[in-house]
């Protein structure tokens, strides 16, 4: 029987809630480990004048300050620039950054010894907000521009016109496992590194680069991670790094595992962006032209800003046509932390620019949201099925998946419900809205959408699988697990599961871009290929067949395909190959095919396929406090045909209640000097299961396989993150039912604080339809 397209279980799952799966820090100790402390900048933005580390010698137990000095290679870190300095010696560059570091027998004494460090400054001038990084002019990396048709000339003769701005909080990645690495130092000048980064090879690089060594010197190895979410791809480097320093220094093994709220503070974020654009359309909601800005808030040093910036840039469109579009894209250079990767990798924040675009015409018009949405839907084919960036969208699921979510919601009667339930509760408003979502599955990064896979077979049928991606709970392992036998033809029970390392598989892609699957799947599949192709020639021989293209594997048996029982167990194929001689192992590889991208020009096809997804919230506001009650949520996504259902469902559910955290609650805080005031659960509030609704309905999309692709799947790890744009547009729905306003300005997240806001805005401007073609947005709340 064939594993894929089965609900297996996480293949860790027992480990997971017995405690037993074991985690970086979770290890057994070596002798002799020593921990690390960081010592921070109480300002945002200052000069170094004095570092003065004497008195922390005092400490019993100190074992060393780690300054700059001691770096034997580059103190950089950076990941596209060298612009990371893991040390500072002259700047601050955001609030808490880590000048030096104790190293300590323990945790608590490399504490103490920090608390005695003396570091003395010069405060400056913070820049902390994308408004005030534009009237300053600072920005970094490259302007992005991708366009279409001639947005100014369409602008100027459509018959209607609406301008506004967006600007949008980041999120914290809040992953359960903290930032956490063990460095093990060997007396031959090498490295064994165990990280809980979803990029072990860049890490590798970075340590390589730091002590001022070759790469295979350094084994960078990732036993599982407890949540990752982006927030591990890059940031990961630069605690590795300083725990690589201190066991270079020391001669000893060292550890780092952040605190809680070092984490918070230390660590970048998803991106903070503003947009700004100018829209034309017709009286029936049709978009004829578009000019958009998006500035991303890209913190003190580039890191992985640029294509975070790109994939905003090339998801302005959501799933809408547009005929005339100019998009345009900056990063604003602030002192905050260093913006990252973070599900959807700027995909979320240019489509919810455009959400919020079609929401403002469909309530200018006085025409129903859902309606406006459907009607610049992508469509047909050539031009209405192309984007601003000229690919082209094969196998166009956009309507399926949206007709499909209407009939299992009940949509329209539920309307009529909910409009009747707001003519008789004045103080409590209830919203419906439906929502789509197309994601470009690829790295933005040609040369990234590369993996490899290593097998071993021993000789009593077991079986090592070894492949570049990492696992933190996606259920990454457990899929090519599945891909892995049904390759071979055998049972799961024969596999084990291998920790991913860089002496195992090199030069592998960050496990990221929703591509973990795509990429690892092919190779491992590629590996079991080429390996069960040796096997299928003794078989042969075993069975005394005419050819090897006459043996299946299946079940754990080789047999003839026209004559099932003339069979050989697997193990005994694999015995006999290793008494001729024949080798148990091999290597795959895979690289996306056809996928190109012109930078200048902005267009090509980046994306190797989309996914496609809809969902449909429904939500009641109370007009006294604010607050809203998530109470029934209907999805229909597009996963192809799922490698394995279970994990693809909990993928979207998981997703989806994220996105609503991002929208909804998660406030990140930074006063006027930039420091962050939201470093805990306390004062930072992610989703709950209490606000999980009970009916909570995931359908995959079924007739969904996907061509060119593993086994006919798609990727799950990021599109369902968007879906949750439905409950921020039921929020709004429910908001405008307080009045008869044309527009509903929303902050986001759509807190408690910005509901009561938009909902006395639409009470002020109600009724409010004026006959003018070109109204500005109000602006929005603070």
């Amino acid at each position: 029987m064939s594993t894929v397209g089965k609900r297996n279980s996480h293949e860790s799952a027992q480990g997971h809630v017995t405690g037993k799966a074991v985690y970086t820090d979770e290890q057994r100790l070596p002798a002799g480990m020593l921990s690390v402390w960081p010592v921070m900048a109480p300002h945002a933005h200052a000069r170094i004048t004095k570092i003065d580390v004497s008195l922390a010698y005092e400490v019993e137990g100190l074992v060393t300050v780690l300054t700059a000095e001691d770096v034997p290679g580059e103190n950089d870190t950076g990941v596209i620039l060298h612009d990371e300095p893991l040390f500072p010696t002259e700047f601050v560059s955001y609030w808490g950054q880590a000048i030096v570091w104790t190293v300590a027998e323990s945790e608590d004494i490399a504490r103490q010894a920090a608390a005695r460090v003396i570091v003395e400054y010069e405060p400056l001038e913070p820049i902390v907000s994308i408004q005030a990084a534009i009237a300053h002019n600072r920005f970094q990396g490259n302007a992005i521009t991708v366009q279409r048709g001639d947005a100014a000339s369409a602008l100027a003769d459509a018959p209607h016109r609406l301008e506004g701005e967006l600007e949008m909080n980041g999120q914290d990645h809040f992953y359960l496992e903290t930032q956490t690495s063990w460095v093990v130092p060997d007396l031959e000048g090498n490295y064994q590194v165990y990280s809980s980064t979803q990029h072990p090879t860049e890490t590798q690089i970075i340590l390589a680069r730091i002590l001022g060594i070759s790469s295979n010197r350094v084994v960078v190895t990732c036993l599982r991670m407890g949540g990752g979410f982006g927030g591990k791809e890059s940031q990961a480097n630069p605690f590795a790094a300083v725990a690589a320093i201190a066991a270079y220094k020391t001669g000893r093994p060292v550890r780092v595992k952040l605190k809680r709220d070092h984490d918070m503070t230390l660590t970048g974020k998803r991106h903070g962006f503003l947009g700004q654009y100018r829209v034309g359309f017709t009286a029936e909601g049709l978009i004829t032209a578009l000019d958009m800005d998006l500035f991303a808030d890209g913190g003190w040093s580039l890191d992985l800003s640029p294509p975070v910036l790109l994939r905003a840039v090339l998801h302005a469109d959501n799933a809408y046509y547009i005929p005339h579009i100019t998009v345009r894209g900056r990063i604003a250079k602030t002192h905050k932390v260093s913006n990252t990767a973070f599900r959807g990798f700027g995909g979320p924040q240019g489509m919810l620019v455009i959400e919020d675009v079609v929401d403002r015409i469909a309530r200018y018009l006085r025409l129903p949201p859902e309606l406006v949405r459907e009607r610049n839907f992508y469509h047909g084919s050539g031009e209405t099925n192309t984007t601003h960036y000229d690919q082209e969208i094969i196998d166009n699921r956009i309507a399926r998946v949206w007709n499909t979510v209407q009939a299992n919601a009940n949509f329209a009667e539920r309307q009529v419900a909910i409009a009747q339930f707001n003519q008789t509760h004045p103080h409590r408003k209830r919203g419906l809205a439906i929502t789509p979502v197309k994601f470009g599955i690829s790295f933005n990064k040609k040369q990234y959408n590369q993996a490899g896979a290593l097998i071993l077979i021993y000789t009593d049928g077991s079986i090592q699988l070894n492949h570049g991606g990492t696992e933190m709970g996606q259920g990454l392992h457990t899929k090519m697990l599945q891909v892995a036998a049904k390759s071979l033809g055998v049972s799961m029970s024969r596999f084990r599961m291998m920790p991913t390392s860089t002496d195992k598989v090199p030069n592998t892609s960050a496990t990221a871009a929703s591509s973990g699957s795509d990429l690892n799947g092919q190779a491992v599949k590629d590996a079991c290929e080429a390996v069960k192709a040796r096997l299928a020639e003794v078989a042969t021989r075993l069975l005394d067949l005419d050819g090897p293209e006459e043996i299946v594997f299946e079940d754990d048996w080789a047999f003839c395909r026209t004559y099932p029982s003339r069979r050989v167990r697997f193990e005994d194929v694999v015995a006999q190959a290793y008494s001729d001689r024949i080798s148990l192992s091999a290597t795959g590889f895979y690289r996306t095919p056809n996928i190109f991208w012109d930078e200048k020009a902005g267009k090509g096809r980046p994306f190797y396929y989309f996914a496609y997804g809809a969902s449909i919230s429904e939500v009641e506001v109370d007009g006294f406090t604010g607050t809203f009650k998530l109470r029934q949520v209907d999805i229909v996504h597009d996963v192809g045909s799922s490698l394995n259902p279970l994990v693809d469902q909990g993928q979207v559910e998981g997703g989806f209640v994220q996105g609503m955290g991002w929208l909804t609650m998660e406030e990140l805080v930074w006063d006027e000097q930039g420091r962050l005031r939201t470093v805990a659960p306390s004062t930072y509030k992610i989703p709950t299961i209490g606000e999980i609704p009970e009916h909570f309905d995931v359908q995959l999309l079924e007739r969904a396989a996907q061509d060119g692709v593993i086994y006919g799947s798609k990727a799950v790890g990021e599109p369902p993150f968007m879906l949750a744009m439905s409950v921020r547009e039921a929020i709004r729905a429910a908001i405008a039912a307080f009045g008869e306003a044309e527009a509903v300005p929303l902050a986001s997240p759509a807190t408690p604080e910005a509901i009561l806001d938009a909902i006395e805005w639409v009470q002020q401007h109600s009724p409010s339809v004026t006959s003018a073609s070109t109204s500005p947005q109000p602006a929005l709340f603070e």
